[in-house]
């Protein structure tokens, strides 16, 4: 009888010392996305016939996930939608509110849903608000009306208008995004770089005489695959780099057939951000400024949009709420998004704020039936668990790998990994990403640096299927689960990484 030995996992190798660091965990790094898009809104989180609604008409389920889910900040109204938006629509009276045509869906939006309860359940949810304002088919004067109608205490028509129709405080919102991908030829209003940089220029300094201290969002490029993009940023940046704190990257990633480039996503996006980082730099170099622009990641997600559930209605039909962008997303879906939260964590000195597109239903974390039952999707877990647990400061880790390679994309290091290290708490986190498709790894992690240590958690999400799907009948068979293989000892930190897998390590440390 002969016997085919298995081969030994190839090993990851990493350092952990908190004396190497990149900066801060931004809990705005955790943001994800509610549009007027599909089901996010109606029959996602609002929903005044459903047995388990409030009194405002908000699913208690919905809400209870968002909670869990960990969500810092969400980016409203849109997205596309916001480039043919009146916010005036949805404020007042509800039976008076007008019903519009969505264009950028090809909808019907009733406007039952606008910013007074958006604000409502961002409270409710524990939420940070983070407002986009329309430059497509408006401008200056609708961006500050917006502001003092959200901001204002009182004393002014706007803020009177507000206090009139139920909320008497001001809504102090900090976060706002001037318009959104005006680059895109699909974009109610698109303009080109100079026309859109001195529109948001204008709108920025008209706001800021309402409040200086607003944290406003300029647009970046579409994308990374965009023609416009770098020579977009450059010139947008050259005319708002004094009035904006941040410009949005967008990003999205699909599965094409090819698993081990599916998996590449983190490498991709991680490419993408120093990209973004050098024209930023390039801008406040020529100006030779002292401020520093970062980045707001506010559309970042696994999207299958090449599928048939990503086309819009079209033709003589405007449906409220129609099914629209509802992925399923798979096991290595979440493996991706895990791996995409640990680039953003890495890269944290850039990026202050991120935003998961979306929330609810449309690309998202948390699934609903209308009338019925809420669920997790797999990209759930990875991001409440790292929104839970990652604190403190991201550490600067030393990583040696081996190398990948999948479709057109070659050399990617076959682990992705980052670290958290809370000293108040005395704990460190590693999340650690095994990007191959068909092969286990090895961590092998030298964390004497941080004292003594001991394991507190282990939790790998992976499965012989890289496939599997969630489903509103079965969300729980497949889950984040032990890692019994994890060791510290000896000042090492040991761990088996399964292929197309995300884990979490959490460790006591000490003296």
């Amino acid at each position: 009888m002969f016997f085919v030995a298995t081969p030994e996992p190839a090993t990851a190798k990493v350092t952990l010392d908190p004396a190497f660091t990149v900066g801060p965990v931004r809990r705005r790094t955790f943001g994800a996305f509610v549009e007027h898009l599909g089901r996010c809104v109606y029959t996602g989180i609002f929903e005044p016939d459903h047995p388990d609604a409030d009194e405002d008409g908000f699913r208690r389920d919905v809400l209870d996930l968002t909670r869990e889910l960990g969500v810092s900040t969400v980016r409203y109204p849109g997205g596309n939608f916001v480039s043919g938006y009146r916010w005036e629509d949805g404020v007042g009276p509800k039976d008076q509110r007008p019903v519009r045509l969505d264009l950028a869906w090809h909808s019907t939006d009733p406007n039952l849903v606008g910013v007074d309860e958006f604000a409502a359940w961002s409270a409710k949810a524990g939420v940070e608000p983070m407002m986009a304002v329309n430059l497509g088919t408006r401008g200056i004067q609708e961006a500050m009306d917006l502001l003092e109608y959200c901001n204002i205490e009182g004393g002014t028509a706007l803020s009177d208008q507000r206090r009139a129709n139920g909320a008497q405080d001001g809504y102090g919102i900090s976060m706002w995004c001037l318009g959104n991908e005006m680059d895109g030829p699909w974009q109610i209003g698109h303009k080109n770089a100079l026309e859109y940089g001195r529109l948001a220029a204008d709108t920025a300094r008209g706001m800021r005489m309402i409040d200086p201290d607003l944290e406003l969002v300029a647009c970046g490029s579409s994308g990374p695959t965009m023609d416009t993009f770098g020579e977009w940023e450059r010139v947008v940046l050259s005319e708002t780099y004094e009035l904006v704190d941040l410009i949005s990257a967008h990003q999205y990633f699909e599965d094409f057939g090819d698993l081990q480039e599916h998996l590449a996503a983190g490498h991709k996006m991680d490419a993408f951000i120093k990209d973004i980082v050098s024209h930023i730099d390039h801008v406040k170099s020529v100006k030779k400024s002292t401020k520093q622009v970062n980045i707001s990641f506010d559309e970042w997600n696994v999207w299958h949009m090449s599928r048939a559930e990503s086309k819009a209605p079209s033709g003589k039909d405007w449906p409220v709420a129609p099914v629209l962008l509802e992925d399923t997303y798979t096991v290595a879906d979440a493996v991706v998004v895990g791996d995409l939260l640990v680039t953003l964590l890495k890269n944290t000195d850039r990026v202050h704020s991120a935003s998961l597109a979306q929330l609810v239903n449309v690309i998202a974390p948390i699934m609903t039936e209308p009338g019925g039952r809420a669920w997790k999707q797999t990209t759930f877990h990875p991001f409440a668990l790292t929104s839970r647990h990652a604190a403190g400061t991201v550490l600067q880790l030393a990583v040696e790998s081996p190398l990948v390679s999948g479709g057109t994309t070659a050399g990617v290091a076959a682990l992705s990994a980052v670290a958290t290290f809370d000293s108040g708490k005395g704990e460190a986190v590693v999340f650690a990403v095994n990007r191959s498709a068909t092969d286990a790894l090895t961590l092998d992690a030298a964390v004497a640096g941080l004292g003594n240590v001991r394991v507190l958690e282990a939790l790998t999400y992976a499965n012989k299927d890289p496939y599997w799907q969630a489903s509103a009948d079965d969300s729980t068979s497949v889950e984040p689960a032990e890692n019994v293989t994890v060791k510290a000892e000896g000042g090492r930190l040991t761990a088996e990484l399964p292929a197309v897998s995300w884990s979490m390590i959490r460790l006591a440390v000490g003296s």
